[in-house]
């Protein structure tokens, strides 16, 4: 691919197999913001920039029908977190022939029009590229559930979940994860309790 040449569009992964537990295990991705599910908000921005996209959820598929996703489980019985949910999508990838994929998570709506594809642009071949949002005041956070991956880490990933590892970050540190670094204030604002959902609904009609 040319230098200058964009980078190729990439399938998508929403990662929703989290058990809410401040929420009283209320399912996040079917939570109404502004009328529609949370899930709707979030798929609808991505597939602006990745197709096709598919949803890393467990538990009943069906919950989710009227959204037309793939619905992709854990592979893993005792669903060891969002490392699980993005090895579910690279298998998925890797059956569609992709390179990649770009994944985020169904509790943070407002996350970056631009994202998919500054974060493919870092990426190096078989790597990892991460998201940071910049904090006034202080060093940008990275937040690695905002990510792309090579669907060339899914053997390591795989033996990685099966020796304990948990944490996204540590993993895609260990893989020299390109951090890119938006600007835009509240775009990795994630939804965890009732109060963060009405902070997120004000927002929304502010957008």
């Amino acid at each position: 691919m040319p230098a200058d040449a964009p980078p190729p569009v990439l399938p998508g992964v929403i990662l929703a197999g989290g058990r809410a537990r401040r929420m009283d295990g209320a399912d996040k991705a079917l939570q109404i913001l502004a009328g529609r599910p949370l899930l709707a908000h979030v798929a609808a921005r991505l597939s602006a920039q990745c197709a096709p996209l598919a949803l890393s959820a467990n538990g009943d598929p069906d919950r989710f029908a009227g959204f037309g996703l793939p619905v992709l489980p854990d592979s893993a019985a005792d669903h060891p977190g969002p490392l699980a949910g993005i090895l579910a999508g690279l298998d998925w990838a890797a059956g569609l022939g992709a390179p990649a994929i770009v994944t985020v998570a169904v509790d943070t709506p407002f996350f970056p029009e631009d994202l998919a594809r500054r974060l493919a642009t870092a990426m190096r071949p078989m790597g990892v590229a991460v998201a940071a949002g910049e904090e006034p005041g202080a060093t940008p956070r990275q937040h690695p559930v905002f990510a792309v991956w090579s669907v060339g880490l899914r053997d390591d990933l795989r033996s990685s979940l099966e020796a304990g590892e948990r944490r996204v970050g540590r993993f895609a540190a260990r893989h020299g994860a390109a951090v890119v670094t938006f600007a835009e204030t509240g775009a990795f604002f994630n939804i965890n309790t009732a109060a963060d959902l009405a902070a997120a609904e004000d927002r929304a009609r502010h957008v």
